[in-house]
């Protein structure tokens, strides 16, 4: 026995002396910490010199949003129960603040898509995804600034993209039979133009577009800068399933992208679509040099809108030699998806619709984007002037997850009423 306790005695002692180590070390630091703050002061107190002058905005130089930070934890919305009742919706709503879709946003990513997925079953068959084709009917030539576009004549000698003349009506109508044939459901046309003024016979010709597609049983849709009301009257009575025109980000982070074209300008055109009777198709651009905050809000700008966008486009930038935003970092696949995510929580009778930079994604991140809650892609040749996932490639895709097209015009019913789907 007494040599048991010596022994123990023994060992307790070394045992001890790891902790006697840690807190000589703890010391040691608490002294470093002490002498650089002393230091620092006495820095503190030279003249510093004057701040720089404010930056001036080039094309090549572009303001980068602060870091988004969360809130002291005292007043840090409850992102929980936000999310639980979000998903517990039987119907839209278009009253978000932005804390309420940050608080979504920054939910921890696999339980946000997860929710998010639980929410799109309620609304929408979760075993079909939309299939649509674009086709950039009129290329370059465009007079704005966008500096992520290769189609604007301030970027053509970088770029060495040549204007074009618009397509004509029998070439369109035969791309969109090769659409059809190959499983599209939605034909979209897109023109380099800044605005529909004094294009007159531009749209009539569009019109004719429009007619002939839809007479396939195709969804029609078209993206041609800013219109007005007249304009749109004449597109719905042509007989135009949607108009797209995306916000691209958020309000704040908008001027650093563009400034030939104001950010109520943009929302003016969907107002002129929306009063026309035509589904509005409107989304963003991820990578444009961003922050969180923009992404969240990107989201409040289109998820309070007097009804939401028909569909969603979520854009990953692809980065294009010649304009400004050639050299851009690619964006983090997880802020994809965590967009995806939350617009589907946000907006959950929405299309969300998987846009450009598709063909960088593996096909795993692709379904985790399907599982998240978007149900659409582009499907084709082309994205405009960019590379598009091929007709076969996606629907092989498509049938190794189960997964099937959208039938044209057809949209999910209302859900019945639920207590709670928040596993």
């Amino acid at each position: 026995m007494f040599a048991y306790g010596t022994t123990s005695r023994r060992l307790a002692g070394r045992l001890a002396r790891p902790v006697q180590l840690a807190a000589a070390s703890q010391s040691n630091a608490r002294t470093y910490a002490t002498t650089a703050t002393a230091a620092s002061t006495v820095v503190g107190t030279e003249p510093q010199p004057p701040p720089p002058p404010p930056r001036q905005w080039t094309p090549r130089t572009f303001p980068v949003s602060a870091p988004a930070t969360d809130p002291p934890s005292g007043r840090r919305p409850n992102g929980k129960q936000i999310l639980r009742d979000a998903v517990a919706a039987t119907d839209v709503r278009n009253d978000w603040t932005r804390e309420e879709i940050a608080a979504i946003y920054h939910e921890p990513l696999m339980e946000l898509v997860h929710q998010a997925g639980t929410l799109h079953r309620r609304f929408h068959d979760a075993s079909e995804v939309q299939l649509c084709t674009l086709m950039n009917i009129k290329t370059g030539g465009c007079t704005e600034d966008c500096k992520y576009c290769a189609q604007s004549t301030r970027y053509q000698k970088g770029t060495g993209l040549e204007a074009k003349k618009t397509e004509s009506v029998e070439a369109v109508l035969a791309a969109a039979r090769t659409a059809r044939e190959n499983g599209s459901t939605r034909f979209c046309m897109g023109a380099a133009w800044r605005d529909m003024r004094g294009r007159k016979n531009g749209l009539r010709n569009i019109a004719a577009m429009v007619q002939g597609v839809k007479a396939m049983g195709m969804e029609v849709c078209v993206t041609l800068g800013m219109i007005d009301g007249e304009q749109a009257r004449e597109l719905k009575a042509a007989g135009l399933t949607a108009y797209n025109h995306n916000v691209d980000t958020s309000r704040e982070f908008y001027p650093s992208v563009i400034s030939t074209r104001t950010y109520d300008e943009r929302l003016r055109t969907l107002g002129h679509v929306r009063d026309a009777g035509i589904s509005v198709c409107s989304g963003g651009i991820l990578g444009l040099g961003e922050g969180h905050a923009d992404r969240v809000g990107l989201l409040h700008t289109v998820s309070t809108l007097p009804s939401h966008p028909e569909s969603f486009p979520v854009n990953a930038l692809v980065p294009i030699k010649g304009t400004p935003l050639g050299d851009q970092p690619p964006v983090d696949f997880t802020d994809v998806l965590r967009t995806v995510a939350t617009a589907r929580v946000l907006m959950p009778a929405t299309i969300v619709r998987i846009a450009a930079g598709r063909k960088t994604m593996s096909e795993e991140k692709q379904a985790l984007c399907f599982m998240a809650g978007a149900n659409a892609i582009f499907t084709g040749d082309k994205m405009l002037t960019t590379e598009c996932n091929g007709y076969e490639e996606d629907k092989a895709m498509l049938d190794r997850w189960g997964l099937g097209p959208m039938k044209s015009f057809e949209k999910s019913p209302k859900p019945a009423a639920v207590e709670s789907e928040y596993f």
